[in-house]
């Protein structure tokens, strides 16, 4: 879901993202879907505004993905190291930095 006129507020969008979690488990969801979520004000905590490695986790807009588990297991399953996806993702965005991250964020997504 793209919420193009909502939540360009980083800290209100984090208060929705734990309200639609906490929906997910209300609503015995838990274990069959994922709320994954972007930003474009995302920031890792204890990390900078300008660090590249919050371009792992940002958007043109704020959005939320719903995944099926099941889905990402079966995705992973054949996937040597899932674990390692993440820092593998924050090590690229930092080997390509800032302004080139940014020149293909916009050059795909201009808004």
């Amino acid at each position: 879901m793209i919420y193009a006129d909502a939540f360009s507020d980083f800290d209100d969008y984090l208060g929705f993202i734990e309200l639609a979690e906490t929906v997910l488990i209300d609503q015995d969801y838990d274990g069959i879907y994922q709320l994954t979520s972007f930003h474009p004000d995302y920031c890792f905590e204890g990390a900078t505004q300008d660090d590249p490695a919050n371009y792992t986790n940002r958007s043109p807009y704020p959005m939320l993905h719903l995944l099926r588990e099941t889905s990402i297991e079966n995705a992973l399953a054949s996937y040597p190291n899932p674990e390692h996806i993440p820092q593998r993702n924050i090590e690229l965005m930092q080997e390509l930095g800032l302004a080139k991250v940014q020149t293909l964020l916009a050059a795909c997504c201009p808004i």
